[in-house]
């Protein structure tokens, strides 16, 4: 008993540290989404509504500001890469889990290489590559670039998680006679959903703030996601100086990850952990 209250004891400041950190970030975020419901002149006189609510701040930064074009191109962007990623790496990682052949172990490390190359260093052979192709400035072209980026990391996730899933699932599935590819998609898929769930999460935060490749291969504003438009925006506010435009351009880019997090935490943690547990 003494020991428990010795180690709890001990964990005091981290918690204190942590619960610092937690009100620390729900004031800012707070204090920007009010930002985004106050007006220029008050946010910079330090009266943050004291002219009223302005919801109107909203449908400017929507409209005016093209955030809407930029979120819709994102959304665009997300899913179908998170889509694309899931239907390729899903099944390849499945392969490699529970079938050995020649070079499956070569190929297994080179896809666990690939996540240690920086992007930097394929941006120039991707853009020479786009250009002799023709292919520059289209959402395809996006779109294929974000599924081949996440393709190695969803993999390396996956693989682990299969590996945790028993064996008698697929000798159950084969003696009612489902092929080994049914078998995939009729009873290793589902059981994999707390594990598939997290890596598209993953996925989707990292195509939705992702900046250097939109940069480079969306030049133009009707292809631009969230993360460049907003870069300009930022930029256009030393002549415009609609500041709270901008806050609630913030909010509204902000809003998906959050709600994200919000209503799939437990997938998150039963997918992260789970693959850490025997089966």
């Amino acid at each position: 008993m003494r020991y428990k209250m010795n180690k709890k004891t001990a964990m005091l400041p981290g918690y204190a540290m942590l619960n610092l950190w937690i009100l620390f970030t729900f004031f800012l975020i707070g204090w920007i989404v009010v930002a985004s419901l106050s007006t220029t002149s008050g946010i910079f006189g330090g009266k943050i509504l004291s002219s009223g609510f302005h919801p109107s701040n909203y449908s400017k930064a929507l409209f005016t500001h093209n955030v809407a074009t930029y979120f819709k191109n994102s959304m665009l962007y997300t899913f179908t890469a998170c889509t694309g990623v899931i239907l390729i790496a899903a099944p390849a990682a499945y392969i490699l889990a529970r079938y050995k052949f020649k070079f499956s172990n070569v190929m297994e490390s080179v896809f666990v290489s690939a996540l240690g190359i920086p992007q930097i260093m394929i941006i120039l052979p991707l853009f020479a590559l786009v250009t002799k192709l023709n292919i520059a400035n289209s959402r395809l072209l996006l779109i294929i670039l974000y599924i081949g980026i996440n393709v190695p990391f969803t993999l390396f996730f996956l693989i682990t998680f299969f590996k945790t899933i028993p064996k008698d699932f697929e000798e159950a599935a084969a003696i009612d006679g489902c092929s080994p590819m049914k078998t995939f998609w009729i009873v290793i898929f589902p059981l994999a959903q707390p594990a598939i769930v997290t890596v598209t999460i993953f996925n989707f935060i990292t195509v939705w703030n992702e900046y250097f490749m939109a940069l480079i291969f969306a030049n133009t504003s009707e292809l631009r996601p969230v993360a460049v438009g907003l870069y300009s925006m930022i930029q256009s506010m030393r002549y415009i100086g609609d500041w709270a435009g901008m806050f609630a351009a913030v909010v509204i880019v902000f809003l998906p990850t959050f709600l994200l997090y919000i209503f799939l935490s437990e997938k998150i943690i039963a997918g992260v952990t789970g693959g850490g547990v025997k089966g």
